[in-house]
């Protein structure tokens, strides 16, 4: 099997090493328009597959989709990363352009491939995917609640004291500030994570995993990579090893939710089809208000894509 990754910066070399550390494929080709850069990243992480002892061949090429032929998987990362004091939404004029590309040479060289997106703002890149390569919706998604739903866990965890793996929780609604966290499906081991700490740091967290994205833009000057570049193989494994685990994933919804033609955040089943279906949840009437305001936001973006 094959996958490919086009981007080669920070979440694109991150994602494919990522990949290539859980020998999931026989090849994984990362795919740069920069001359070189895709192939000095590539030609670094291969020479580590002897101290890592992984088999996974990665190939770096620059502008070369028909390396790319043949694709189960493509994760998309390219574009304009996000600069302290710029909004997701200030990036959709130049990214879906980025993306429009991209898509369509997906398309072209690989047209069973199922199409991770993670440029952001993402809700947007994923309709904008959609709308190029016209691939059915269940092989179009994108890589956001994984993400914020690591957050979420990472920072719980470290209040808690508690180890990570034992935390579950899931997410709906948009990438970044209109993220709805539910803390009711949110447990510690099967114990509901409202019995283990109090409304007051619980909504703190809530609210740092909102802005966690920013939270690093200020301190480090651009976008995250390790986490969001491991939460994309994480949704790659998932697909090529038909785990059908159920991640929260930007989806494309016709009917769920009561909401149609909108990418946004939900509850999957993710496994060799790309979605195998979406999963509806019970929300409460704050829930689904916060949700609908999400919705609202994505489709304010949206508009600029498809007026």
């Amino acid at each position: 099997m094959k996958v490919t990754v086009v981007g080669a910066g920070n979440v694109g070399a991150t994602c494919a090493y990522a990949i290539a550390e859980k020998d999931l494929v026989n090849e994984v080709i990362l795919l740069d328009i920069k001359e070189g850069l895709a192939e000095g990243k590539a030609l670094d992480m291969w020479q580590t597959a002897p101290v890592r002892s992984y088999g996974t061949y990665i190939k770096g090429v620059s502008n070369d989709y028909a390396a790319s032929a043949g694709s189960d998987v493509v994760v998309i990362t390219s574009g304009v990363p996000r600069k302290p004091g710029m909004s997701r939404d200030d990036l959709i004029s130049i990214n879906a352009g980025i993306v429009h590309d991209v898509a369509g040479n997906v398309a072209r060289y690989s047209p069973d491939a199922k199409i991770i997106v993670v440029s952001n703002p993402l809700d947007a890149m994923c309709y904008r995917a959609y709308l190029t390569t016209r691939f059915p919706s269940s092989r179009v998604f994108g890589m956001a609640g994984v993400l914020d739903a690591a957050r979420y866990v990472a920072f719980l965890a470290e209040a808690l004291a508690v180890a990570p793996g034992d935390i579950h929780a899931m997410l709906l609604g948009g990438h970044g500030d209109t993220m709805v966290p539910l803390p009711r499906y949110t447990t510690v081991s099967g114990i509901p994570v409202s019995q283990l700490i109090d409304r007051q740091r619980l909504d703190a967290i809530i609210e740092r995993t909102r802005s966690g994205g920013g939270e690093i833009v200020k301190l480090v000057g651009t976008s995250a990579w390790y986490a969001p570049g491991n939460a994309a193989a994480l949704m790659v494994e998932a697909i090529v090893r038909d785990q059908r685990r159920v991640v929260p994933a930007c989806a494309y919804l016709d009917g769920e939710y009561g909401m149609k033609n909108i990418y946004l955040g939900v509850p999957v089943v993710l496994g060799r089809n790309g979605i195998e279906r979406v999963i509806e949840i019970h929300l409460d009437d704050e829930e689904r208000e916060l949700l609908a305001r999400s919705a609202d936001a994505v489709r304010s973006t949206l508009d600029a894509i498809v007026p």
